[in-house]
Order: structure tokens, then sequence, then C-alpha cells
């Protein structure tokens, strides 16, 4: 089966790529000739994925997915959330990013946090939601060179390292937007 992945991140689809097995390919938005940014104004998670999928679905016609992903804090009343990727400014800056909040959660005993991941798809028109959840700890400095965003802070319940100190194939055992995609796959394989 052929999916259009509406997202305009790299990071997203080689993760999603390194889980997709052999039953799905993804089609990249570039292909498709899609290179604008794509709309994200909803309030919340859940609005933010349906609006990106129903964008992609309007202007191609394809069965397609899109996610959003957000870093809920504990002690930040779940800061920064929907705007995770904006949390430092418009320019989408990582790093800016994990010091703002960095800053924000200094003397905070509670470091308490989970990443959520919320999945549209949009399959023959019709629209389906699912969502995963890597629950953890924000630590105080940043540890490892992998992964993206938020994974040099976010140490997951259970282990002592981050996303960023983790391979691919590790994260993607235990991630937020793994555990999202493979609730998409089992439904997928119903299909």
């Amino acid at each position: 089966m052929k999916l259009v992945f509406a997202t305009q991140n790299p990071n997203k689809a080689k993760e999603i790529e390194a889980k997709l097995g052999t039953d799905f390919s993804i089609i990249g938005l570039d292909t498709l000739g899609i290179t604008e940014e794509i709309p994200e104004t909803a309030p919340n998670l859940e609005g933010n994925a349906l609006q990106k999928a129903r964008y992609v679905y309007q202007k191609t016609k394809r069965n397609c997915f899109a996610d959003d992903t957000g870093l809920e804090v504990e002690a930040l009343n779940g800061e920064p959330g929907v705007l995770s990727a904006r949390y430092a400014g418009l320019q989408k800056n990582a790093e800016d990013n994990m010091a703002l909040l960095l800053t924000n959660l200094k003397d905070k005993p509670n470091r308490s946090a989970q990443f959520r991941t919320v999945i549209a798809l949009i399959i023959d028109g019709e629209e389906h939601l699912f969502e995963g959840v890597a629950k953890g700890t924000i630590i105080e400095t940043k540890q490892g060179n992998e992964g993206f965003g938020y994974d040099p802070i976010f140490v997951p319940d259970g282990y002592t390292r981050t996303f960023a100190q983790m391979g691919l194939d590790e994260k993607n055992l235990l991630s937020h937007r793994a555990k999202a995609f493979d609730k998409m796959k089992e439904f997928l394989k119903t299909k």
C-alpha cells in the first residue's frame, strides 16, 4: 500500500520509513510537487494532524497521513504542547526551544513529561486518528547527538539515556511516533 506522508520534516520521514516493513511505502510531498508550508493553526495536536492530512488529501486525492507531536511538561501545565516546534519563536530552532524549556524548568522539582503524537489518516476519504505517548523526564543538560527536537533532554521512563543517545532502531521501539504509527499500521492491515 502506498501512502502520502504529509510532512516536510526529513527526520520524521526517516523514523517512519524505518518502521514500514514491506507492506507499505511512503510517497514524499516533494514527489507530488508540494513544497509549500502546510498550515498548522489548530489549538491542539489532533486538529493540526487533521488539518495537514486534509490539505494534502484535497490537493492529491491520495490516501495520506500526517502527524503532529508535542512535548507536554507537567510542571509547565502541558507546555510547550502544540507549540513545541515554535516554543521559542517562529524560526522553529530546536536549540532555542530546548534552552527556553530548560530555563522555564529551572528550580522546578517535577520534571515529568511526555511526548504525544497524533496521526491523522485519510483513507478512501475516511478520517481516522491514532495516538502514541512516551512518558519520561526532562534532564538538566543535553546528552546525545541522534534524533531531533527535544530528544537530547528527554529520558524515557525505564531508561537512563536520552532519545538522542539511542539509535533509530532502539528509539523506534518505544517512541511516541512509533507507537502511533504501529496503531495505524495495525488498522491498515484490516483494510
